[in-house]
């Protein structure tokens, strides 16, 4: 559950919406703390005083966004958990692809966190990955690199749809499904 919703009109949840705004269009390294305040209407004071920096900022607007995505991207695989590992992984891709693509927030969600090593959209993929051989965790990496730099494509003139066909190409050859059923490729 969300610690903390933004509230329109409030100082706070006007910031949160700007940054919004702002870091989907530009990415974190475009935006300045004076470009977040004037978008907001309000003071650079007040993004101190309510986030303690740019990054503070950044980091609650990329969690919630993250969270957003990652939300869709589960109920995807769970919806094709009986079709196997490889079509739900398949569908939670595609589905978080096509509501970040669709949503602007592509540039958001594909650039480098400022603040964080480890990338939370691979934990859930790796849950889904469990079991097989070779490494879920190492794969679902692989899979999510490849997931951001179908939606970075978007961001350099990419049509979304051509980034899009490129994710689905991914032909995933799994050995064994969780269950220990062949799950074979899936395309």
């Amino acid at each position: 559950m969300r610690e903390w919703v933004p509230v329109p009109g409030s100082t706070r949840g006007d910031l949160a919406l700007a940054a919004v705004r702002e870091f989907a269009a530009l990415g974190y390294a475009g935006v300045a703390v004076t470009d977040l305040a004037t978008a907001a209407g309000v003071t650079t004071g007040a993004l101190y005083h309510h986030f303690g920096s740019k990054k503070g900022l950044y980091r609650v607007v990329r969690d919630d966004v993250e969270r957003r995505v990652l939300d869709r991207m589960e109920g995807a695989a769970q919806a094709r958990a009986e079709d196997g590992p490889a079509a739900a992984v398949r569908a939670a891709l595609l589905v978080g692809f096509d509501w970040a693509s669709g949503q602007g927030m592509a540039r958001l969600l594909a650039e480098p966190h400022p603040g964080r090593r480890a990338d939370p959209g691979a934990d859930p993929v790796a849950e889904l990955l469990a079991g097989i051989s070779g490494g879920g965790v190492a794969l679902a990496a692989v899979l999510v690199s490849a997931w951001r730099a179908a939606l970075w494509l978007t961001t350099e003139g990419t049509p979304a749809n051509d980034a899009r066909q490129a994710l689905a190409a991914l032909r995933l050859d799994l050995p064994v499904s969780p269950g220990g059923q062949p799950s074979g490729p899936v395309r």
